[in-house]
């Protein structure tokens, strides 16, 4: 009996170091990755390869393939044009074209200037709301912070036991923090697809056919964009609340938070749309379709 007593001990004993390592181990990678993916600027566009794709002038990259296409509208519009002639058909004024045709050319070109300066002033709203809470509360806000506020709240200094209730609310919070990762990882990417997109957003008012695309494309990139200022806020309130106390309600508010982090896409689609970057929804979504 005893010696079952000691192997049940040494079992729950292994699982709980196991455990704690692995979460020692997130914590201390985890965090300064979240605040290099969620909060972005205009660095993201500013990697060599990166702006290999994009195009460093007009004769190369995206640029290159969006001026083509440039050039083919115009083609169309000529074709258009001429056969309108015999078709009676009503086609936009020409000189209202070619002055659409140069404006938005120009901008095709100079549209990585125009993004790479919404991305800072999208950047710098999520840093002055952090820059609040830093001058309040003394801290920076931020996920790595955020990490040692987790940790003393959880004793982490001491051996964790994973089958109390602060074990169990800690897996919970590690857990959600590999979503978030998985979550703001997959915006990170999409986020540099419609910087891609932007070009031919610009290209697709040319046509009053097409324009449909740029309101989508602005929707959906302002959408991914304003989901760090939510983020910010999120972070703002958590570093104004006071968990000296260390209490049951501290905790469950860290998992709150950790929902509302993980969930701020989808509310951010619920009030002006925009894709979803929610990790789960998406497996959930790929299973089915599988299905």
């Amino acid at each position: 009996m005893e010696n079952n007593f000691n192997i049940t001990a040494n079992i729950i004993e292994a699982i709980n170091t196991i455990l704690s390592n692995l979460f020692s181990s997130i914590d201390e990678s985890i965090y300064s990755i979240l605040d290099d993916i969620t909060f972005v600027n205009s660095d993201i566009i500013n990697d060599s390869y990166f702006e290999k794709i994009l195009g460093t002038s007009t004769s190369n990259g995206i640029l290159l393939i969006a001026n083509s296409l440039l050039f083919g509208v115009l083609l169309y519009y000529s074709i258009k044009l001429l056969f309108a002639h015999f078709t009676y058909q009503q086609v936009e004024n020409p000189k209202q074209f070619i002055f659409k045709l140069i404006i938005w050319g120009i901008c095709i070109n100079s549209s990585y200037f125009f993004i790479e300066q919404f991305l800072n002033i999208i950047s710098n709203i999520s840093l002055a709301i952090r820059s609040i809470g830093e001058d309040l509360f003394h801290k920076s806000i931020c996920f790595s912070e955020l990490i040692s506020e987790l940790n003393s709240s959880f004793n982490t200094d001491s051996s964790l036991d994973i089958f109390s209730l602060d074990g169990i609310i800690k897996a919970s919070l590690t857990t959600s923090l590999l979503n978030l990762v998985f979550t703001y990882s997959f915006r990170y990417v999409m986020l540099k697809i419609f910087i891609l997109l932007t070009p031919f957003a610009i290209l697709s008012l040319v046509l009053e056919s097409t324009s449909w695309f740029f309101k989508a494309w602005s929707k959906n990139l302002f959408s991914l964009l304003f989901i760090q200022i939510i983020v910010a806020i999120v972070l703002l309130i958590l570093f104004s609340m006071d968990y000296s106390s260390n209490n049951l309600l501290t905790k469950f508010i860290y998992i709150g938070a950790m929902y509302t982090l993980i969930k701020s896409n989808s509310f951010v689609r619920d009030f002006i749309g925009g894709v979803s970057t929610t990790f789960t929804q998406n497996v959930e979504n790929i299973f089915k379709k599988t299905h």
